[in-house]
Formats: C-alpha cells, structure tokens, sequence
C-alpha cells in the first residue's frame, strides 16, 4: 500500500530521467483512476458481502481493517501521528458522518435495493453542499452553480417518481431516503472540513477516525445483530479483504496522495466516475438492470454536479 508521505519522498529521491517518464500530475491521475474504479467496483462488492454477514457487523469490519491496515503502515513508515485535543471535532466529524453514517445508511438500504441505483443517490454529495453552504455559511452562489443544483435535484426526483419507485413499498422508500441521508451526512462533513482549522493531515487523522467510526458500530452491531454474524466462507473472506484493506485503506491513501498534484476541481469532478463505475459494474456482475428512468436520473444528476463544480472564469474554483 502507498501512502502520501512515502510517495512525497520518492518523488524527492527519484532520478532525474525516471521522474520524466513518471511526473507528480500522471502519479495522480493513475492514483485517482485506481480509486475511482475500486471505489466504483466496491458497490456490488458489498452488496455481494451482504449475502454472507448482516449490515452493521458489515460496516464494523471494514473500518477495523482499515484502520488496522493504515495504523500499521504508519507504524511501519515511522509516519503514526497522535491526535491532540485540537483534531476531536475532525475526528468526530469525519468518523461518526462520513465514515460510519455514509457506509452504514448505505449498507442497510442495499438490504432492499440494487446497488447500481444506491451508488448513484449515494453521490449526490455535491448537491447538499451547495444549499447547506447557502443557509448555514451564507456564501454566494454563481447562476451555474445553481442551475447544476437544480438539475440535480431534478435527477433525484426523477429517480424518486411513481415509475421508478414503488411508493407502496415502505422499505424501498424508506431505503432510498437512508441514501440521501447518507449523502446529506456526507454533505456536512465536507462543509466542517472546509471553514475547520485542520491541525494535522488527512493521512494521520485517518486511522483514527476508522477507530471513531469502528468502536460504536461493534457496540451497536453486538447489541442489534448478535454475536459475529459472518459466515467465514471464502467469498465472505474475499469481500472483506476487498472492502477493508483495499477499497477503504489503499483508496484514502490514492486519493489523498492524487490531490497533492492535481488540482481541486479535477479532483471532485472525476469523483463522478465513482457511482458510474458502480452503476456499471452492478450491471456486468450483479446483472442488474438499466431502466430509462435509472438512466435519465443518472445522467440529470451527473450534470448537475458537474455544472455546479465547475471551475468559473475569474472567480476561482467552486
């Protein structure tokens, strides 16, 4: 696994004619596109997994071995960082709303719908942020910006009409809403990391907030799912393996390393490809199908994020 810190000093101790073939900005892109498709693929991956154990017990694993996986490479690197009093609100932040809330919400609305479908409402992420920026922070809005709001918004409703969801089902739709909730807590946590003062790294904080994000969710699966509820088979195995170390540990670190050399809006908008990936995949090994609704929901939605991310001429980048 590489890690920010060790990619920093091989870049510094690397020749000359090697760092030619291999500058900073392709290190990142290749990073990126790597995240971009575990990330991606991660979506069947779970919804595979929850064939061999139950949501919460789910969760708690993955966030356990990814911060095992991350605690001992920074053991390792001689890189292991200890939280002061200053990093509890991130710690907090980012663990209890983007790590357990996000994956959690989403673990539990697989149970009832296809994973194609909650990858894309799981990523509406951007589309909070924008009126939460606007109500909580007051901050101004370009017209772009708020036409990709609406026109995401748009796909969302799309993608909640009588005839792609079922609104005599309570559990299809109470799944659906735990995705935008999910999405919304996503939202928030963004925003906090955006006007909070950072005293350390994404990189040292992060096997921490898999610890914050890891102790509730054993409490809580012991108390609402019983004993240990993976079957220990070999695909149970495979999936773990996949969801922890690589698509949780190995991605933080790509991502986190890929937004050292390219920059910021490059970064959010190829972060779509993420449920797209998902969407796709679910399709090829899941054999779920595309609905026109599904497809004009999806499309509506990556337009509106990609407009209200977009960098505008002389005013910087969104």
């Amino acid at each position: 696994m590489t890690c920010p810190h060790s990619l920093t000093n091989e870049a510094r101790n690397t020749p000359v004619s090697s760092r030619t073939l291999l500058t900073p900005r392709l290190k990142g892109m290749v990073l990126l596109l790597l995240a971009i498709l575990v990330w991606g693929a991660n979506w069947p991956v779970m919804k595979a997994g929850l064939g061999h154990v139950t949501p919460v017990w789910f969760s708690a694993s993955r966030f356990a071995l990814g911060a095992l996986c991350l605690l001992l490479l920074q053991l390792l690197t001689g890189t292991l960082y200890r939280p002061s009093r200053g990093d509890v609100p991130l710690l907090l932040s980012v663990g209890l709303l983007q790590m357990l809330a996000f994956t959690l919400l989403g673990a539990l609305a697989m149970t009832e719908i296809p994973a194609g479908r909650s990858a894309v409402l799981a990523y509406t992420t951007p589309l909070w942020v924008t009126p939460l920026a606007v109500l909580v922070f007051r901050e101004r809005l370009a017209p772009r910006q708020l036409l990709g709001a609406a026109l995401g918004m748009f796909g969302v409703a799309v993608l909640f009409n009588p005839l792609t969801l079922d609104w005599n089902n309570a559990n299809l739709v109470r799944a659906n809403l735990m995705l935008l909730i999910a999405s919304a807590c996503w939202a928030l946590c963004i925003l906090h990391l955006r006007y909070a003062k950072i005293r350390a790294t994404a990189y040292q904080l992060a096997p921490w907030q898999m610890l914050v994000a890891t102790v509730p969710l054993l409490a809580l699966a012991r108390i609402v799912e019983g004993p240990f509820t993976g079957d220990g088979s070999v695909a149970f195995w495979q999936i773990i393996l996949f969801v922890g170390p690589l698509a949780t540990a190995f991605c933080f670190c790509a991502v986190n390393a890929a937004s050292m050399w390219l920059p910021a809006t490059s970064m959010s908008l190829a972060m779509l490809g993420v449920p797209l990936v998902g969407l796709m995949s679910s399709v090829f090994w899941l054999g779920e199908t595309l609905s026109a609704g599904l497809i004009a929901g999806v499309l509506a939605i990556a337009a509106g994020i990609f407009l209200a991310m977009m960098k505008i001429r002389g005013s910087g980048t969104l």
